[in-house]
């Protein structure tokens, strides 16, 4: 057998980053892909507060989470396991609203401020989507 010359080493070396590099960015794009998704959202009976929650939810969030979150073409579903409450807290809720979000996990864009939402609201709103997922399997 031939021993291994440094431009075959080289070779092998480059071959491996540019797979690796084209791998990583596959991977990547079909992440950044999973937009427009819609769900299938079963209701259970709600708490009052949750109850609260929803009415806040329809008038405030699902012209773009869609009705009982379950997503639109121009907003994630937060039924979703990616809003979690291992993966978002509670408290990624309110700064979401009073912050606004980067895209990074959907390709709708980012969500901009919501200040015209109160504290009281995101609270409401936060409790009527942990019920929504806890219903649906997503906790």
């Amino acid at each position: 057998m031939k021993p291994r010359t440094r431009k075959r080493v080289r070779r092998g070396l480059t071959v491996g980053v540019v797979t690796a590099a084209l791998a990583g960015a596959l991977a990547l794009v079909m992440v950044w892909e999973r937009g427009p998704v819609t769900v299938q959202v079963w209701v259970p009976d709600l708490s009052a507060e949750a109850l609260g929650g929803k009415q806040a939810f329809d008038r405030r969030c699902a012209q773009c989470h869609g009705a009982d979150a379950r997503g639109s073409p121009i907003g994630p579903p937060l039924v979703h396991s990616t809003y979690q409450p291992r993966h978002h807290a509670d408290v990624s809720f309110t700064l979401a609203v009073r912050r606004g979000v980067q895209a990074h996990h959907w390709r709708f864009g980012s969500m901009p401020p919501q200040p015209e939402v109160t504290a009281a609201e995101v609270e409401q709103i936060t409790r009527y989507v942990r019920e929504l997922q806890r219903a649906n399997g997503v906790h």
